[in-house]
């Protein structure tokens, strides 16, 4: 797949064209209210464009998981009231428990040029996720051009996100568009040193990402509970640590396929250990091989900071996916926030690769002085695993 060879709205004309747009409005709820509208904005400059160059635009989204039916609670009622709020204009959604319904036919006949309606959640039909060409032709009998720009879910292959595509021309919106430019160019084609910094708590979810980029990276960083999995093959003691004993052996050949790559491969020199897995526990700072039975690495500790901060100073490209420790709590967050000022101050391309890691930096108060941070947490993982993507890989080609 070139990620980077995909058309975009940009590239057709939409006047007076019905336009199918897949945005991630997966917003959640506390009794029927949105507490967090960051995606519904994200979506915000690609329906602009087309509402401002004369299409007729069709809104599509997924929200919760109904399963296959119709549960008013995961309506996109609340969705519809946050857009025209922002848009400034009446998005109507159309009330069809069967999403492509008598009312969604008869707005989208009547749509204007630069008039936008919402359909109601995709997941209310049990063929969006299994995606069946029934419902993909009934979504796209309601267009003339397909938009995908809910790069959260184009790593899954449903209704809304690639059978679509199948019948109608496909582009992608700026949302995509962004992302496959930031993730795809660190991956095809960084300023170097390109340094991947990787936490979290797991080995097992993160080996795809770290075999993809010993071959693509000049220094691998590893951090959070997964660290530990590593020191294990070391040989060292690490008390009541997280530890994925059958990853122990991977771990170990990963570490000489950087090796032999000359790929620098850091892991932690000292952690912030603590007794029991509580915020407010006994903590103390130890070596990396001298964690006490009984204790539990929760934090790099300083001098692993120092290491870490050291080798992202001289990156000319940054990719972060996962925390340093458990970063929600204040008392384990110094090792992310050391990493994510030294990220800030490196002046390198920064990419922060979807959840834990976003939601820290976000936290932290550091998003804005990131280059880019990812809008989809699973989508994210498999581009930098260098998987195909099949809401991406279904859109069209540039000529």
């Amino acid at each position: 797949m070139d990620a980077l060879n995909k058309k975009t709205i940009e590239d057709i004309d939409v006047k007076g064209k019905r336009v199918i747009a897949r945005c991630d409005f997966n917003v959640p709820l506390k009794d029927g209210v949105i507490t967090n509208d960051k995606r519904i904005v994200a979506a915000l400059p690609t329906i602009k464009y087309l509402m401002e160059n004369g299409a007729k635009v069709i809104l599509c989204s997924h929200l919760g998981r109904p399963k296959g039916e119709y549960k008013p609670e995961f309506s996109l009622a609340p969705v519809a009231a946050k857009l025209s709020e922002y848009l400034g204009v009446e998005v109507k959604l159309a009330e069809d428990e069967n999403v492509v319904g008598e009312n969604a036919k008869a707005m989208a006949a009547e749509l204007k040029d630069g008039e936008v309606m919402l359909l109601e959640n995709v997941r209310y039909r049990k063929e969006e996720t299994k995606n069946e060409e029934s419902f993909s032709k009934e979504l796209a009998s309601l267009g003339d051009i397909f938009v995908n720009d809910a790069f959260g879910t184009a790593h899954r292959a449903h209704c809304s996100t690639t059978g679509i595509a199948s019948y109608l021309p496909a582009v992608c919106g700026y949302l995509i568009q962004k992302e496959i430019k930031f993730m795809g160019g660190a991956l095809s084609d960084p300023k170097r040193p390109l340094v991947a910094i990787l936490g979290g708590a797991k080995v097992s979810d993160k080996i795809g990402v770290i075999s993809n980029l010993i071959e693509k990276c000049d220094t691998i960083i590893i951090g959070g509970g997964m660290a530990y999995t590593f020191m294990k093959y070391l040989g060292h003691n690490i008390g009541d640590s997280l530890l994925e004993a059958d990853w122990v052996e991977k771990a170990g050949e990963m570490m000489k396929s950087a090796e032999e790559k000359g790929v620098k491969f850091l892991i932690p020199v000292d952690n912030k250990v603590g007794k029991e897995y509580d915020e407010n526990t006994e903590a103390m700072i130890v070596n990396s091989d001298e964690i006490p039975d009984g204790w539990m690495g929760l934090d790099i500790g300083p001098k692993t900071q120092e290491v870490f901060a050291d080798a992202i100073k001289g990156a000319g490209t940054v990719i972060w996916n996962g925390p340093m420790g458990v970063s929600e709590w204040d008392n384990f967050a110094a090792g992310t926030i050391c990493v994510a000022n030294a990220v800030a101050e490196s002046g390198a391309v920064s990419i922060i690769g979807g959840g834990d890691s976003v939601a820290a930096v976000t936290k932290l108060g550091f998003a804005d002085k990131m280059s880019h941070i990812s809008t989809g947490g699973g989508a994210s993982l498999e581009f930098l695993e260098g998987k195909d993507l099949p809401g991406i890989c279904a859109l069209n080609d540039k000529d």
